[in-house]
Order: structure tokens, then sequence, then C-alpha cells
């Protein structure tokens, strides 16, 4: 609960200071969000050639691709400070914030606050609205419960990919395009239904690294699709399962990860 306070309370004093540059702030985030568009553009121009991918069409897959874009961008606002472990390690920066009262991560994370990332859930809120507009959902209160929960717990598998992959740091020089593999990859996979990938890639995507939580398997309950793949329908509910599992993998990765660390002087 103390960690929590305190990050609310670094978050705030850093939006703060984002928004006393008001015009500033605005480029930033007209810019993500045009940049974000052309992501789903892609999505539309592979729609201009094909009908379906597997059975899924061109708003189901929207549907898929808003709700992981949506979730991703909570997580980089909060999470997106971790992007700069390398240089703190590199500097012995890391040091400082060892000595610090309060947890490491926590130290790390509050780093920055990324509030021009808000562009990007702007447009997934956008492209999840042209989804549920244009999809014959039988819409019911659990299905409402369902879809807050896949974004929720969407962001935090999002958040635990991103800590356990920045752990590979206290191992490596640089492990930048690792992390970038783990965070912005596993968030294009989720984007699309797993039955379209092979079944290597579906295990590591999939369980190893749970995206499939994220989207696809919340997602057939909502549009009561039936599993190309014949798995279990129990997997349609265990989100909150999966993001808690990925949260306690991710925090003994990075206690290891900090036991590894031997500061910059060796």
């Amino acid at each position: 609960m103390r960690n929590l306070q305190l990050f609310l309370l670094f978050a705030r004093r850093r939006i703060r200071a984002q928004l006393e540059y008001p015009a500033s702030f605005a480029i930033e985030v007209v810019t993500t969000l045009a940049f974000s568009f052309l992501d789903f553009a892609g999505i539309l121009v592979l729609f201009h050639n094909v009908q379906r991918i597997s059975t899924w069409s061109v708003s189901e897959v929207a549907f898929l691709y808003a709700t992981s874009a949506l979730s991703f961008s909570l997580t980089e606002m909060c999470l997106g400070s971790l992007d700069e472990l390398p240089e703190l390690i590199r500097s012995g920066n890391l040091d400082l914030l060892l000595a610090r009262p309060v947890s490491v991560l926590l130290s790390v994370v509050t780093e920055n606050f990324f509030l021009r990332r808000i562009g990007r859930s702007l447009q997934a809120t956008g492209v999840l609205v042209y989804a549920i507009a244009t999809l014959s959902i039988h819409w019911t209160f659990a299905k409402v419960v369902c879809l807050l929960a896949m974004l929720v717990c969407g962001a935090v598998i999002f958040g635990a990919a991103w800590i356990a992959a920045s752990c590979v740091l206290f191992w490596s020089v640089d492990g930048r395009e690792t992390m970038n593999v783990l965070t912005t990859g596993a968030s294009t996979l989720a984007e699309y239904p797993i039955g379209v990938y092979g079944r290597w890639l579906r295990m590591l995507f999939a369980y190893a690294i749970p995206v499939a939580f994220v989207t696809y398997f919340p997602s057939l309950y909502i549009l009561d699709k039936p599993d190309a793949l014949g798995l279990p329908p129990v997997l349609r509910f265990l989100a909150p399962v999966a993001a808690t599992l990925a949260v306690v993998v991710a925090g003994l990765l990075w206690r290891a990860g900090l036991r590894r660390y031997t500061s910059a002087g060796g």
C-alpha cells in the first residue's frame, strides 16, 4: 500500500511538470496519436487484400488490436522509465537508487511518467468504439466485467513482461533488443488471433509470456466465437490467474537480478 501511495505521489508530480508546457504536451500527444493510427492502418491494408484472417473478420481483429493497444499504452505510461535502466546500470546511477529507503523498482519507474502516451490510449479507444459498433455483440453484465478485466489484466501482464525483460540487463551489457521483443513485440502479437502463428510461437507467447490471456481468450467469450485450436473453454476466464502468476515470476526475476548486480565499481 505504501509503495502504491508513493507511486501515485510521484506520478502526480511528474504529470504536473509535463503540463507546465501545454503546447509542447499537446504536440506530443497529437504526434503519438497520428503514429498510432499508422499501426492500425497496416491492419486495414491487410484486410483490403483478404476477407478474413483464419475465421476472424476485420472488426474482430480491430477488437483484438484495440484491447491490446489500450492495455499496452497504460503499461507504457506507468513503466516506460524502465527503458532508462540500461543507462542507470552503465553510469552507476542505479547505486544511488539502491541507497534510497524505498523500493528500487519504484524508484526506477517513477523517474518519469509518460503522460504523452495518452495519445495511443485515445487512438486505441477510438478503434475499440469502432469495433464494438460494427460487431453484433450480445452484451451482458458478465461480458462488460470481462472487457474491463481483460484491459486491467492485460496491462498487468504487459507490465510483468516489461519488468521481467528488463532483468536481462543485470546479466547483459545492453539488453534493449530483448526488452523490445518481450514488450512491444508481445503487444503486436496480441493484436492477432494466436491461431495464425506457428506452434512454437504460440507456446512462447501464449503461455511462457501469456499474451493470449490479454486479448485472445477473453475475446472468444465476448465475441461468442469458437476456438479454432480446440483449447479448453476455461482458458477464457483465466486472465486474472495469468496476470497474478506473471507478477510473481517478474518479482522473483527482479529480485534475482538485483542480487546479481555488483554496482558500477564491480
